[in-house]
């Protein structure tokens, strides 16, 4: 269970994190803060291609960034869009990726437009993952 204080401190990191998006396409700018088990950040925006396919969501960058830099327990995950008219969650393929990595208890805080947000677990916002049939996951 994450204190009100992170939670706070984590929608904050990632209504700064918003600030790093590339959108000129879209102009949906998103940033999210991963929290690590360890109790660090690692911050993610959306970064957009003229090819909208080969567009990242701001969730995966802070993921493949923690994994990429050796890091692969993680606490929970701040969501933030500075238009978002509700809650910002996130979109199907950030949902498989995360279940790749995280446990079906993992925290997202979804906040909207306004900094106020809500608290789901990965399970309630994607009961029904993708996995490899019951195989043992590869370890990162």
């Amino acid at each position: 269970m994450l204190d009100l204080h992170v939670k706070q401190f984590l929608i904050q990191e990632a209504i700064a994190s918003s600030k790093q998006s590339y959108s000129p396409y879209s102009g949906f700018a998103v940033g999210a803060a991963l929290l690590t088990q360890s109790g660090e950040i690692i911050h993610g925006a959306n970064i957009e291609n003229i090819s909208f396919g080969l567009s990242n969501c701001a969730e995966r960058t802070a993921i493949y960034t923690a994994l990429t830099s050796g890091i692969s327990t993680f606490k929970a995950i701040a969501i933030y869009s500075p238009v978002a008219q509700d809650y910002l969650q996130p979109c199907g393929a950030c949902r498989q990726v995360l279940s790749e990595f995280v446990h079906p208890d993992f925290i997202l805080l979804l906040a909207n437009k306004e900094g106020q947000f809500i608290e789901k677990t990965l399970q309630e916002i994607f009961p029904m993952s993708f996995s490899s049939l019951g195989s043992a996951k590869p370890s990162v």
